[in-house]
């Protein structure tokens, strides 16, 4: 069975790197420098007309998962404008007491009807990040992306394993963090994932004033097609 490609982006110019190289999915954000936010509205309907499923991160701000009434009814109000923009599927998480927050997720759940839904690496903050497998398949969920609680998912092999065993075919556990052409045929003979995530991305150019006024990180990268294409040739 062919093994696919999710990339993450957040720029139109990331969508065309994506589809160029091959990659079978986007994972669509904004701000990947911060973990991935929610994407705008405008590059939601671009993503949408790619020859491509896109999946949009709902994720209201930066820093943790443990979220507000407001927030909630945030991310509800993103999730429906994914849905309405055309794309295939959102990419959620919800934590509270360091367990899956079962009721946030529901409702978005609910709010996600007819699309796929991702749980995001906020599995990867847990105490038990096993015993969210089980409650991720109990919601429906279709996939968790995680690098099995470690900074790269090469080095939380060992758990990606168990969670993957733990999920035994009701979902697929999708390693991501760390993956590149290094990383990738390590996490291959060791997990033998159907799906993998990256970013594929390269350093970006920087760009005088932009990154002096703060228009700019200097930690900026952008999608890479040639390494879109590097990880779609490793995976077969």
């Amino acid at each position: 069975m062919t093994k696919l490609l999710e990339i993450c982006v957040d720029t139109a110019d990331g969508i065309h790197a994506a589809v160029e190289g091959g990659a079978d999915r986007i994972e669509l954000c904004s701000a990947l420098d911060l973990g991935g936010l929610t994407p705008s509205a405008g590059l939601m309907r671009l993503a949408a007309e790619a020859p491509l499923p896109a999946f949009a991160m709902i994720r209201p701000r930066a820093g943790g998962f443990n979220w507000s009434v407001e927030e909630i009814a945030a991310m509800e109000t993103e999730v429906l404008a994914a849905r309405a923009a055309g794309l295939a599927g959102v990419v959620i998480g919800a934590t509270r007491s360091g367990r899956l927050d079962l009721a946030v997720l529901s409702r978005l759940i609910r709010a996600a009807e007819g699309m796929q839904v991702t749980l995001h690496r906020c599995v990867d903050l847990l105490a038990d990040p096993v015993a969210a497998v089980e409650e991720a398949a109990e919601l429906g969920i279709h996939r968790i992306l995680t690098s099995g609680g470690a900074l790269r998912a090469v080095e939380g092999l060992e758990r990606l394993t168990t969670m993957k065993e733990a999920a035994a075919g009701r979902l697929s556990v999708m390693p991501g963090a760390g993956v590149n052409a290094e990383t990738l045929p390590q996490i291959l003979s060791a997990l033998n994932p159907a799906e993998v995530h990256a970013s594929a991305s390269s350093p970006a150019h920087l760009q005088e004033p932009l990154t002096r006024f703060g228009f700019q990180s200097q930690a900026a990268r952008q999608t890479d097609a040639a390494r879109v294409a590097e990880l779609k040739a490793l995976l077969g």
